[in-house]
């Protein structure tokens, strides 16, 4: 759309009355102005169309007022011809030749809507930007951390993994295009259906034990318990707080499974493979596995990255894994 036109759009249009009620104006409002046609203009100053028509000419000849930037086209629907419509400036020098006391009304109804405007947008473009900074220093931090831990000597040889980890992180935040375009929005969380149980999972973890065996890739002491560790873990997945849920969303349960399972040390041995299928199995049973497009959220040597991450990081850390992964399966 050339800069010369505008269209009416929802939202665009305020009214303005008179105090006694003299007459009332549906006035646009566009970007930081206000706009109204000749014939607007002559109701609003009680004037003669002909009247707004020679001063306004005039206006535009003293250089008072800048035409090119204030005069644009709006196209009525349903009408082939445009017509022409005044911006604010134009308006409020039309009211000081006309002087009347509509004139001085309108000219303080408007200043009080464009301050209005003014500061409600700077506290909009304010908050726009804090989010934009708290996104940046947020990316950073995630940087930094597998920086760190891409030298410890669990995750000797997964730098590759790291690095896919890092871009799929970073492709969540999507945050240029989104600040660019004004679509910082809050991504609603997932509300899974299936819940973990011990009965089932031990089923799970004997039926991958048993398979593991047979291609001799473990020992009888995978999948063995410590204690009541394993059961602790599912209670902390699901413990509430005044009646409700402390993790409430998919994403904050799966994320927490995933770092409880290894970090705990719920079994003799297997732990961090445990962990990374179970973690796997409920983002399947869940449907939260795939993106739309058929691919994994989390790819399989993404996954034993995360998790040799997981098993290398500082409890002081957790917070900041946890956001890690409810981030990558956004």
């Amino acid at each position: 759309m050339k800069k010369t036109q505008m269209e009416i759009k929802k939202g665009a249009i305020v009214i303005y009355k008179t105090s006694k009620n003299e007459v009332e104006l549906r006035v646009r409002f566009e970007g930081e102005s206000v706009w109204l046609n000749q014939n607007e203009m002559a109701r609003l100053y009680g004037k003669e169309r002909s009247v707004i028509t020679r001063h306004i000419n005039n206006i535009f000849k003293d250089a008072e007022v800048d035409k090119k930037s204030n005069v644009q086209k709006l196209h009525i629907t349903n009408s082939d011809k445009p017509i022409l419509i005044y911006s604010i400036d134009v308006i409020l020098a039309v009211g000081y030749r006309v002087n009347s006391a509509r004139a001085i009304h309108f000219r303080r109804w408007a200043t009080k809507l464009l301050k209005q405007h003014l500061i409600k947008g700077y506290t909009v473009n304010e908050k726009r930007l804090l989010e934009a900074r708290e996104k940046f220093q947020e990316l950073r931090e995630v940087i930094s951390f597998l920086k760190e831990k891409s030298g410890h000597e669990l995750l000797a040889g997964q730098e590759r993994e790291i690095l896919s980890l890092l871009e799929n992180y970073s492709k969540t935040l999507t945050l240029l295009g989104q600040y660019d375009q004004e679509k910082l929005t809050l991504i609603k969380k997932t509300k899974g259906k299936f819940i973990l149980e011990y009965s089932g999972l031990r089923k799970v973890i004997n039926e991958v034990k048993s398979e593991l065996i047979a291609k001799k890739e473990t020992s009888d002491l995978f999948g063995q318990e410590n204690g009541d560790k394993f059961r602790a873990v599912l209670d902390n997945i699901y413990q509430t707080f005044n009646g409700k849920e402390l993790y409430s969303s998919l994403e904050e349960k799966a994320a927490h499974f995933l770092y409880f399972t290894i970090k705990d040390h719920p079994f003799v041995d297997g732990n961090k493979r445990i962990g990374a299928f179970l973690f796997i199995y409920f983002l399947d049973r869940n449907n939260c596995l795939y993106h739309k497009s058929g691919e994994k959220k989390i790819n399989d040597n993404a996954l034993t990255a995360l998790a040799l991450l997981v098993a290398a990081s500082d409890p002081k850390e957790k917070e900041k894994l946890v956001k890690i992964i409810t981030n990558l399966l956004k």
